[in-house]
């Protein structure tokens, strides 16, 4: 009877404190102590990515990382201290013992529920998506029991999923902003990305006592539009070579043709799309060529030349003369107004003083006196 009173006592305290995880989304896990108490000299096995924190009435106590702990008042300093502790004690004690994992969580995915708009520099303001996955860690278990897990008795990542993906997605429009990265040119470049965007997600999850080991952007896609239009301007660059390209198709044309019993009308037909082909290949690469010459400065118009006349002097054609030797004559009285004149374009020989082009050369000399 005595016997039994015992074993039915020594079944309350418990002498092994320790958790096998058996699930893949149990970031925190408190021991199931009940009304229990824990044997001093109990033994304490922390395995390896768990980190043990022991809780007295609410206040955060003594924190264990990997091995294997004898339980005595020396190595629980701070549940020494809270419980009054002083000279040592042997009797069993309550506390609370909650098992953190300190591995990394794998299977976190995002993506962006909305398109995000993005200043791009050749096509402008442009939206995109995104998704890809990351993965947590903790890496300060009492700031996780203060902030998130508190009293949980089984604390899952499916409880702060949603809560991630949040901030995820609201660090990524930004982190795409500081990045100033053409979208044709994110694709090669998500590793980039995704490294500002784990430093900026691990410095908001720092008070939570978490951070974000890797982060993988799996895809940035654009809108259907703006991918028709590369995809236009792509097919654009093949037409320097549309030459080549139709003769191959019609060779491919004229073999399956010759393979199935094409008549001469067939090759006829074929024949005249290759020709057709081949000149629209060398109008385009005509055009192409003119585009890509360099724009010639116009020439100047030709100078304008002086009138050449022709002066009847002594029953003689003399000349031809410019204006300037005309001005000699007249000044050494062998031009007048009654010489004669003539110029290409007129009709007769005119005496000079009536040509209004050469009356000006006499200025103040009077006519002659009338007989």
């Amino acid at each position: 009877m005595r016997m039994g009173l015992f074993d039915s006592l020594r079944g309350e305290f418990i002498d092994i404190v320790e958790w096998t995880d058996d699930s893949r989304d149990t970031i925190v896990w408190r021991f199931p102590r009940h009304d229990n108490e824990i044997k001093m000299g109990a033994k304490l096995v922390v395995r390896e990515s768990q980190v043990a924190v022991f809780i007295n009435e609410g206040r955060l106590a003594d924190v264990f990382t990997p091995g294997t702990y004898t339980l005595e008042t020396r190595n629980l300093p701070v549940l020494s201290t809270l419980k009054g502790w002083k000279y040592g004690f042997d009797s069993p004690f309550k506390a609370e013992v909650y098992f953190v994992n300190t591995r990394q969580f794998t299977d976190f995915k995002w993506g962006t529920k909305n398109p995000v708009l993005v200043r791009d520099p050749e096509f402008g303001a442009v939206r995109i998506r995104a998704f890809g996955a990351y993965a947590i860690r903790v890496v300060d278990p009492a700031a996780l029991l203060r902030e998130s897990a508190g009293t949980d008795a089984q604390f899952r990542t499916e409880e702060i999923e949603t809560w991630l993906r949040e901030k995820v997605i609201g660090a990524f429009a930004p982190a795409i902003a500081s990045a100033r990265i053409p979208v044709l040119d994110m694709a090669i470049h998500q590793d980039q990305i995704g490294r500002q965007l784990k430093s900026a997600i691990s410095e908001q999850l720092a008070p939570l006592g978490l951070e974000v080991p890797s982060f993988t952007i799996s895809n940035i896609s654009l809108p259907k539009e703006v991918e028709e239009a590369i995809d236009k301007r792509a097919s654009m660059g093949m037409i320097g070579d549309l030459g080549s390209y139709t003769q191959y198709q019609a060779a491919n044309a004229l073999e399956d043709a010759a393979q199935h019993g094409g008549g001469a009308a067939d090759a006829m037909t074929l024949g005249a799309g290759m020709a057709m082909g081949n000149q629209m290949a060398a109008n385009m690469a005509a055009q192409q060529q003119v585009q890509q010459q360099p724009p010639q400065a116009a020439a100047p118009p030709p100078l304008p030349t002086a009138p050449a006349w022709y002066l009847g002097i002594g029953g003689q054609q003399a000349g031809p003369f410019d204006v300037p030797t005309l001005q000699q004559k007249v000044a050494g009285g062998e031009l007048t107004r009654e010489t004669l004149a003539w110029k290409q374009g007129q009709a007769a020989w005119t005496p000079a003083g009536q040509i209004p082009e050469l009356s000006g050369l006499f200025g103040m000399i009077p006519p002659p006196l009338p007989s």
